[in-house]
């Protein structure tokens, strides 16, 4: 089913779906923040008699959002790592997970059930 073959699908593709709700949910929480002045409008040439006008975050509001998903990655869940401690960083658990799962493939572990996390957002408006 999967291959390193170019255009196959590949199993790391399969496993980021694991967290991709939580980066989705970070990118739209980021987005209720952005304002028209945070973009720029550039024109690129699509080719030699074609041009196109395009919208990029401006530097400030990308060094925003770098340091926000950085902070993201490295803020603590209520997971418990592997070895020791009761909690970790978000970037810690997608390693151990990947780390679990390639236990699971080579037989080192009878199953694997992915730990998952519950958005910040979700936790702080579960009440609305």
């Amino acid at each position: 089913m999967h291959s390193v073959q170019f255009g196959k699908p590949s199993l790391v593709c399969d496993f980021q779906e694991l967290y991709r709700y939580l980066i989705d949910d970070f990118v739209i929480q980021f987005c209720k923040s952005i304002k028209a002045k945070d973009f720029n409008v550039k024109t690129e040439e699509l080719s030699r008699s074609k041009k196109a006008k395009r919208e990029y975050l401006n530097d400030v509001k990308t060094r925003d959002l770098t340091n926000q998903l950085n902070n993201y990655f490295e803020s603590n869940i209520e997971i418990p790592r592997i070895r020791v401690g009761k909690r970790q960083t978000l970037e810690t658990l997608i390693n151990e997970e990947a780390l679990l799962f390639a236990k699971y493939l080579r037989n080192e572990r009878q199953n694997w059930i992915p730990r998952v996390v519950v958005p910040n957002y979700y936790q702080t408006n579960a009440s609305t």
